[in-house]
């Protein structure tokens, strides 16, 4: 939110106070309370009149800072929290000299200097993060007539109930370091850098190609290696060095700031932080990680296509995991009743039951609106179930369905009643939900529990999926639970698996695609996922068989579109059957992987640590990484170089300084360098870091169906580019998470020595192309290089 015209003009219609001075500071032993005052007290006149800030610096878990600002503490206070898991014994250190304050957490503090000038400073060890300086934290007051100006403007999504007095805001503005780059704020499209752009977290329906996003995060990180969690899902802006550009600023409506700054030694340990502080991804089934297919969105479908589609994937030995029923599922007019077509699905238990035979576990398409055609509507209007008007009627709009009503998840018995619902579903066989939409939601309404309906926009997305997710949980069991989310905000990686939204069928979208998964999973989320081949329009058969590549070595792989089939045979002409053979490398790659991908998968559930990432969360030290957004690491050990252009040409940066090596072709390359290579549809780059062990599974000898067999039996752990005096390390998990086989390897000079678990089942141990083989019951096998 800009409201100064240069440095020295604050635009007409807006005054800005900052904090200029710590007044008055108290400690105790959890916290130090500040007094800033709006101007350097020299008097007592000073005293009398303006506004003051009250600022308290705490520390609730581990390398965490808690900043809570007040302007008046006597508002309703009617806001949405985000569900953090603070500890309120935790007690940080806290010393005083005569010109300072400091307060520790674990090797992250804050240092608050006393004296006439505003000065905050975050450090990591020694390394100071980032700060507030002269002119930085501040309260705006915005004059009514702009308020209703910007109504005028048709901005009521904003701003609702506008009265004759001024808005307050509270505003942070964080110094930034020259070269330092910000990322985040969930799933943006924009450029990866967020340096220079103006972000909003409002969510919306926006698509791939534009600054609106689905899923918005108050939550940034940095080059330096620190993060900021805006505690708030209100419309919050940022304004990243595009308002003062040595600045992030962060501006929310109201009397209240709360937010924290968040060390590590490097990014991963920061996202570790900050999953500890709004909650660990949840781990989704083994079977998740297996190929789905959708009946995509406008098509003809019932159960005549979908076991034509089924069938011909196993007939071209492509093997498919999941099969998901998009919207016409349900009758038209009726989103959502919850009530299969019984025109087009006369039988869906029996339908869902020969699925299921099949091999194929089952996901169905849901949103959080009921059309005024559903059975359900009078139902939920006459229990209070729908969020609703300020005169009391039920909300409702034309936009999407008819008539819809939105569910009110404030309301107890409404989330019964959901739940209630799906569980007719999980009753014939459904065990994944698509939990489209949560973004259409009003910012001019009544909610169940009375909380102010701006701030709600945002959290509705929490409550729907965290509804829904908890169904599945009840039904299925702990780690039994998966979602094909659209929408989230903060805390909503407990909630897995989350996908882009809609994107166009064409390589500018790809690209779109992926930079917005890497900011998603820069934001706290361990899993992602997209719409192979694009959703709008058809792609391409080169485009199709690329992206195949790509949605492959994602950690969720979905077959997905709105007016067209993505099947892949749709894909091949005059006898061609390349799209098929490209769709069937890339799956059976993905599973054989499944040892070394279940394993990473595991990983991100119990650490945070994003299962794909961006490779400065993995590098952080190298400087190099910053600006790559057109690849990604997969886990710890694979990095993957999407091909997006019809030259077949890949452009990637190989980090550190040892020898990555491409699972596939077996090409190495040298660490610190950029590389461009030409590659079939066959050949995108998959290459493994030095010094790691990858796993791959015997899937094609245990039957080439499934991704979830037998990890350890006949496996192959192939250790690549062991430097001398190096260890890598391996574990391999059953599908229920089990831990059967840790594998650690060390390099002496020319010796190499594998250790490993005493195991009932045999597998093989790979180092420079010599393959040696790990027998039952044995620990340890030696390789002379």
């Amino acid at each position: 939110m800009k409201v100064s015209e240069g440095f020295w003009v604050t635009k007409k219609g807006y005054e800005v106070r900052y904090a200029s001075q710590a007044y008055r500071i108290k400690t105790d032993k959890n916290a130090v309370h500040v007094l800033a005052t709006n101007s350097v007290i020299k008097d007592r006149g000073q005293t009398l009149d303006g506004p003051n800030f009250e600022i308290t610096f705490s520390s609730t878990l581990k390398d965490t800072i808690k900043v809570h600002i007040d302007h008046f503490r006597g508002d309703l206070r009617n806001t949405p929290r985000f569900e953090l898991n603070e500890d309120p014994g935790f007690v940080p250190e806290i010393t005083e000299t005569d010109t300072e304050v400091t307060l520790i957490s674990g090797k992250t503090k804050v240092v608050i200097s006393k004296g006439d000038c505003w000065d905050i400073a975050y450090y990591y060890e020694n390394k100071k993060l980032t700060g507030c300086e002269r002119k930085s934290t501040s309260i705006i007051f915005e004059d009514a007539y702009i308020k209703d100006a910007r109504l005028r403007r048709n901005e009521s999504d904003y701003f609702y109930n506008a009265k004759d007095e001024r808005t307050t805001y509270l505003r942070e503005q964080l110094k930034t370091d020259i070269g330092e780059c910000i990322y985040g704020f969930g799933e943006k499209f924009t450029p990866f850098v967020k340096n220079g752009q103006t972000v909003e977290i409002w969510n919306q329906d926006g698509g791939t190609c534009t600054d609106l996003s689905y899923k918005n995060v108050p939550f940034y990180i940095s080059s330096k290696g620190y993060g900021v969690f805006v505690n708030s899902p209100e419309k919050i802006s940022f304004e990243v060095n595009s308002d003062v550009v040595s600045n992030v600023s962060f501006t929310i409506p109201g009397e209240e700031l709360e937010y924290f700054v968040i060390g590590g030694q490097n990014l991963e340990e920061v996202l570790m932080h900050y999953t500890d502080l709004t909650g660990k991804p949840a781990l989704p089934p083994a079977y998740t990680f297996g190929l789905w297919l959708s009946t995509s969105f406008t098509t003809d479908y019932n159960e005549e296509t979908v076991n034509h589609f089924v069938d011909g994937m196993k007939e071209r030995d492509i093997p498919l995991q999941v099969f998901h029923f998009d919207c016409f599922w349900m009758k038209e007019y009726e989103w959502c009743n919850f009530t299969w077509d019984e025109k087009q699905f006369p039988d869906p238990a029996g339908m869902l039951k020969r699925l299921h035979e099949k091999g194929l576990e089952i996901c169905v398409w849901i949103n959080p609106y009921v059309a005024q055609s559903s059975y359900l509507f009078d139902i939920g209007k006459e229990k209070g179930y729908f969020i609703k008007n300020r005169d009391g009627s039920v909300f409702q709009c034309d936009n999407w369905q008819a008539g819809l009503a939105i569910v009110d998840f404030t309301n107890p018995e409404a989330c019964k009643w959901f739940k209630s619902l799906l569980k007719t579903l999980f009753d014939v066989g459904v065990n994944n939900i698509k939990t489209d939409f949560g973004e259409r939601i009003p910012a001019d309404c009544v909610y169940y529990n009375g909380m102010n309906p701006l701030a709600m926009h945002n959290y509705y997305t929490y409550l729907y999926n965290k509804c829904v997710f908890e169904a599945l949980e009840d039904y299925y069991g702990k780690d039994k639970a998966c979602l094909f989310a659209r929408s989230a905000t903060a805390g909503g990686q407990k909630f897995p698996v989350h996908w882009g939204g809609d994107c166009y069928a064409e390589y500018s979208a790809m690209a779109e695609t992926l930079r917005g998964g890497l900011s998603l999973c820069s934001s706290g989320f361990g899993f992602f996922s997209h719409d192979i081949g694009g959703f709008e329009a058809t792609a391409s058969s080169d485009v199709y068989k690329r992206w195949c590549a790509f949605g492959l070595l994602s950690t969720h792989s979905r077959l997905h579109g709105s007016h067209s089939y993505r099947v892949p045979w749709v894909y091949d002409t005059d006898g061609s059957t390349e799209a098929c053979d490209v769709l069937r490398h890339y799956t059976k790659l993905k599973a054989s992987l499944m040892p070394y991908l279940w394993a990473q998968a595991n990983k991100t559930h119990k650490t945070g640590v994003p299962m794909m990432r961006s490779m400065i969360v993995s590098f952080t030290d190298d400087l190099s990484c910053r600006y790559l957004d057109t690849q990604y690491m997969l886990g710890d050990s694979l990095c993957i170089v999407p091909v997006m252009n019809e030259e077949g040409r890949a452009d990637f940066y190989v980090p550190g300084d040892g020898e990555w090596t491409d699972i596939q072709i077996g090409e190495t390359y040298n660490g610190g360098r950029y590389y461009t290579r030409i590659c079939d549809y066959y050949q995108m780059p998959i290459l493994a870091r030095p010094d790691s062990i990858v796993v791959y599974g015997s899937f094609e000898a245990q039957g080439g169906r499934s991704v979830i067999y037998d990890y350890l039996d006949d496996s192959e752990a192939v250790i690549y580019g062991l430097g001398d005096g190096k260890k890598a390390k391996a574990t391999i998990l059953d599908s229920e998470s089990k831990l059967i086989c840790t594998i650690t390897a060390t390099r002496s000079g020319n010796r190499v020595r594998v250790d490993y678990d005493k195991c009932d089942k045999s597998f093989k141990i790979t180092v420079a192309g010599i393959t040696k083989i790990a027998e039952a019951g044995s620990t340890t096998v030696e390789f002379d290089l």
